[in-house]
């Protein structure tokens, strides 16, 4: 459900785009609120779960989802673009907290050596809802716009994009009725608690541990930041570029379909990442996702037509299992400071919020070449995959989740 809600943002940029009548920064400042969210609700979160534990932490994040799902109703019929920003930053709030939560849960409720692989099969479900929302937000929200169902740079008038305002209410109620029958649901589940060991230190050992000894955390957290930039400047920014009269030529809805490949792509990528790290190390099939990552960037940033959509389409495949390789990584062998090592690298997803720095290139330099800030992103989670994420100071076996 995180996956699908983050996802409808990508149909929803270029439709506030319009009905605001905003420039490519204005446009990915929105993500950038949406992201600066996870910057400010991460390392409370970590604390909060500390309090009320895993299961309590998930239902509370799933309830302000909703709540800012409720939201973006009045921002829609006033319409507000202030009131948008607020509903998307508390919708994000909500999304930090179960990253926070959901994340380390998954990758030590089971034996530590296959962590990376059920993490990367779980994110792979997230895909699931990632791959479904290009659909309902192409049909629920562009397909029944009139900027959404013409070509770009088609002139809209005030009245039009008034009208055009009103098409969110319907799929964010629908959002927020879905995520609150999932609280429910989870307030009723029972959810095996984790053992003593992935509790947060105790004073006397705290003061024995540091987090900057883990070789793999400290440059885990900029590659998560990072590969953000590079995972959300392609997905906001897909449907502006496949509409370019010399890339794609079409309409924002249909742009929303091919959007829906770009998805489907890392889904699948998760689900053969996910096996493939039960026969390799996962640091070297990062780096194989990587090294393609690079090639197909390349690709998008100078060919021209068909070839440059289908390049950025491919780009989904790569990135599928970075998010969540990464973030396995960087926790391995933190033992008792898995919490504030989540918190961290949580937090980095702030990363997201640079989009903003590539639409101000996309306003410069032109929108295709935009995508080497892209480029240079993948350069650093490859590096990362060969180097830097060898452990440092691992606990012991006995003692790390």
């Amino acid at each position: 459900m995180w996956g699908f809600i983050t996802v409808i943002n990508n149909t929803l940029l270029p439709h506030l785009r319009s009905v605001f009548d905003l420039n490519y920064t204005q446009t990915t400042l929105i993500e950038s609120v949406w992201f600066i969210a996870y910057a400010v609700a991460s390392m409370p979160s970590a604390f909060l779960i500390e309090r009320v534990g895993y299961k309590r932490a998930i239902i509370i994040g799933l309830s302000v989802m909703a709540l800012g799902a409720l939201g973006m109703v009045p921002a829609a019929r006033l319409p507000s673009f202030e009131i948008t920003l607020i509903a998307l930053f508390v919708i994000a709030c909500g999304i930090a907290l179960l990253q926070v939560a959901a994340n380390p849960y998954v990758a030590v409720i089971g034996p530590p050596e296959s962590s990376e692989s059920r993490l990367t099969l779980v994110q792979a479900f997230n895909s699931m809802g990632t791959f479904f929302a290009p659909y309902f937000g192409g049909y629920l929200i562009l397909s029944r716009t009139v900027s959404g169902t013409t070509l770009e740079g088609t002139a809209v008038s005030a009245q039009q994009r008034l009208a055009d305002a009103q098409a969110t209410q319907l799929p964010y109620v629908l959002v927020a009725v879905v995520l609150a029958v999932i609280a429910l649901v989870f307030s009723r589940a029972k959810l095996p608690a984790l053992g003593s060991a992935t509790g947060r230190a105790n004073a006397e050992q705290r003061q024995a541990l540091s987090l900057w000894q883990h070789r793999n955390l400290v440059f885990g957290v900029p590659a998560i930041f990072i590969y953000l930039i590079a995972e959300i400047g392609v997905a906001n920014l897909f449907i502006s570029f496949v509409s370019q009269p010399h890339i794609g030529n079409m309409t924002h809805a249909a742009a929303a379909n091919y959007l829906v490949l770009l998805w489907g792509g890392m889904m699948v990528g998760r689900f053969a990442g996910a096996v493939l790290m039960k026969r390799f190390a996962a640091e070297r099939v990062l780096a194989a996702y990587a090294g393609a990552a690079l090639l197909v960037m390349i690709g998008a940033a100078t060919l021209q037509g068909p070839a440059a959509m289908w390049a950025l389409i491919l780009v989904g495949l790569c990135h599928s299992i970075m998010f969540p390789t990464i973030f396995a990584l960087g926790i391995k062998g933190l033992g008792p400071l898995t919490e504030e090592g989540s918190g961290l690298l949580i937090t980095a997803i702030a990363g997201g919020a640079l989009v903003v720095v590539q639409g101000w290139l996309a306003d410069r330099v032109g929108l295709q070449n935009s995508f080497w800030l892209t480029v240079a992103c993948e350069v650093y989670v490859l590096w990362y995959a060969l180097s830097g994420a060898r452990p440092t100071h691992a606990l012991p076996p006995e003692t790390a989740p």
